[in-house]
């Protein structure tokens, strides 16, 4: 069985990431207001890199799977920062999906313990969905 240990370094980015993401969709809410979205860009990078550690976070983001998700991500990031937030955030959508959809099945089953909440991702057709991905989870 393998534990994780939560000391403060992990809290605190936990902490930014979910800052980031709130600060981004805020972003989006005020018809994408490129301030707020790249702060919950800069909050959410570094939120992830102090959640897993610098060395893994550079190695993730270097592994050549995932070049096309990092390259995507960071030209959104940069449109954002020019003044184009829509496009940047279509780019980093797409970053962010193929980032990460190795996670979205740890994530269903967390999501789906969750009291109250998890009860909708229990009902069969999100259940369907959620367990056509669950084999296709990449090793990170």
């Amino acid at each position: 069985m393998v534990s994780f240990e939560m000391n403060d370094r992990k809290k605190i980015g936990l902490g930014l990431t979910g800052f980031g993401i709130f600060f981004s969709f805020l972003g989006i809410v005020f018809f994408f207001d490129k301030g707020l979205i790249a702060m919950g860009n800069i909050l959410f990078i570094s939120g992830v890199s102090l959640t897993i550690g610098p060395k893994s976070t550079m190695q993730f983001f270097m592994k050549r799977q995932n070049f096309k998700g990092t390259i995507s991500f960071g030209a959104g990031f940069f449109f954002v920062v020019i003044g184009w937030p829509v496009i940047g955030m279509i780019l980093e959508a797409y970053g962010f999906i193929v980032l990460f959809s190795g996670f979205w099945p740890t994530l269903a089953v967390f999501v789906q313990r969750i009291p109250i909440f998890g009860w909708v991702f229990q009902q069969p057709f999100v259940r369907s969905f959620f367990d056509r991905y669950r084999g296709k989870r990449v090793p990170v």
